[in-house]
């Protein structure tokens, strides 16, 4: 912050548009801040309900690997998710916002995303040996991630020409993904009660242009800081592990589960100053620790009803709960809190080939409303999504899947921020909707249980 301070307040501009932009990162992937709610058709389409109802490898193997044991036979299913984004950034300047005729008259538009589709992979394989009471998965999901593509133009005056020329920063470009490599053992300690655990490995990239989590320079002297481009950069490496708990009775279950944070190394940066010099940088970004607990419940014929709760530590993971900049002018995180998200899904097997599904999800919105300035075109917003889905066994051994979800559009207001605080008279908004198709098969083998 005092590298800033040292300049005047229209020196300001380009940093405040930065900040503005280049933060507000659009969660391409997300739906529990940037984490998904499930993995695989069927349970994408069940509201992504998993902890006390193993109805797929994918499923149980993302948010509790202890229903392993509730699957009458191995099985492994594939996945393949396209999520699609109905984004748009706004941003209104009144005159004078940044000091004296800065601007002139007053500004103001917005402007969609160009982020289209993002496709979404995920392998979940459980195996059941005969005669033992063990339990083995594989799991190999996208869990996370955030993207965003707005173009520039003087349209929206945050993403127009950056100073001296103008008060934006012109196009902004992000990409956040987090790939999650989880074997798992699960062991039957009672006919009832099962327990699992597993190591998970990560690996993530991020890219973003301006790079706002780097310190920015004013290399050529002009009296502008500005920030590099953050897109030469490496996947890193991270990992942590998951604990689950699974009890359940002829009609009734429980569980509960605890994926730990996901530490990993620093995403580290090529990155040149205003005058083309090489210089580095590298900005912890780590997801949180998730706890999770759920009931089901099997006593109608045909049909399986579930419910999960949810606890994502957002406030206490490295990149989401910092919040403000550092002495050199980087920003500190996205400023999230803590969330709470609630699940429940049901499925009903029409025939013995058809079985249909449905699901509903809401997660509060992590972002403060102090932090909306750092947080625009964020798919965090969308706080309550609805899901459908269906499954045709074509033989006993293999079935195929479907699953349609939306969340519904959402849209927050809040003050442009800079190192300095927020700029009288400048504010940004973001509103984002979201809507997914999932494909998928399954392929069953061995002997039942």
């Amino acid at each position: 912050m005092a590298a800033l301070l040292q300049y005047r307040r229209p020196r300001l501009v380009a940093v405040a548009a930065l900040v503005a932009v280049a933060l507000g990162t659009e969660p391409a992937r997300a739906q529990y801040g940037p984490m998904l709610t499930g993995a695989g058709p069927v349970n994408r389409s069940m509201g992504g309900v998993a902890v006390a109802s193993p109805t797929s490898p994918s499923g149980a193997l993302f948010w509790n690997p202890a229903t392993m044991t509730g699957f009458s036979r191995s099985e492994v299913d594939f996945g393949l998710e396209f999520l699609t984004l109905d984004g748009r950034l706004s941003s209104q300047y009144t005159p004078g916002a940044f000091g004296p005729g800065l601007p002139p008259i007053g500004l103001a538009g917005s402007t969609g995303s160009n982020a289209n589709v993002f496709p979404l992979p995920n392998v979940g394989l459980v195996y059941r040996p005969e005669e033992s009471r063990f339990a083995f998965g594989l799991g190999v999901n996208a869990v996370a991630g955030f993207g965003v593509d707005y173009p520039g133009g003087s349209a929206n005056p945050v993403l127009g020409p950056p100073a001296p020329t103008g008060l934006g920063v012109g196009p902004v470009f992000s990409d956040y993904s987090v790939l999650q490599i989880a074997p798992s053992v699960a062991y039957e300690v009672t006919d009832n009660l099962s327990i699992a655990a597993g190591p998970i490995v990560t690996l993530g990239r991020l890219l973003f242009a301006p790079g706002l989590f780097l310190p920015p320079d004013d290399a050529n002297g002009d009296g502008f800081p500005s920030y590099p481009a953050a897109t030469h950069s490496r996947y890193s490496w991270g990992g942590g592990f998951i604990v689950g708990l699974y009890y359940h009775t002829e009609t009734w279950a429980a569980g509960m589960s605890y994926r730990s944070p996901q530490w990993s190394e620093a995403y580290r940066f090529n990155a040149t100053d205003e005058r083309g010099v090489a210089r580095g940088g590298s900005v912890k970004v780590e997801l949180p620790g998730v706890v999770s607990w759920g009931v089901a419940y099997t006593g109608f014929e045909r049909c399986v009803l579930a419910a999960d709760l949810r606890y994502l530590g957002f406030g206490q993971a490295p990149g989401f709960g910092d919040t403000g900049f550092t002495a050199r002018g980087a920003s500190a995180g996205l400023g999230f809190r803590d969330m709470f998200a609630v699940a429940i899904g049901g499925q009903y097997l029409v025939t013995d080939q058809l079985s249909v599904r449905a699901g509903y999800s809401y997660g509060n919105n992590p972002v403060p409303n102090d932090q909306t300035g750092v947080n625009l075109a964020s798919p965090v917003l969308v706080e309550h999504i609805v899901t459908t889905g269906a499954s045709w066994n074509v033989t006993d051994d293999l079935s195929f899947s479907l699953a349609y979800l939306h969340g519904f559009k959402n849209s927050v207001t809040g003050p442009l921020l800079t190192a300095n605080g927020p700029v009288p008279g400048a504010t940004v908004g973001t509103s984002m909707a979201l809507d997914s198709i999932v494909l998928g098969a399954s392929v069953k083998f061995g002997p039942s249980r």
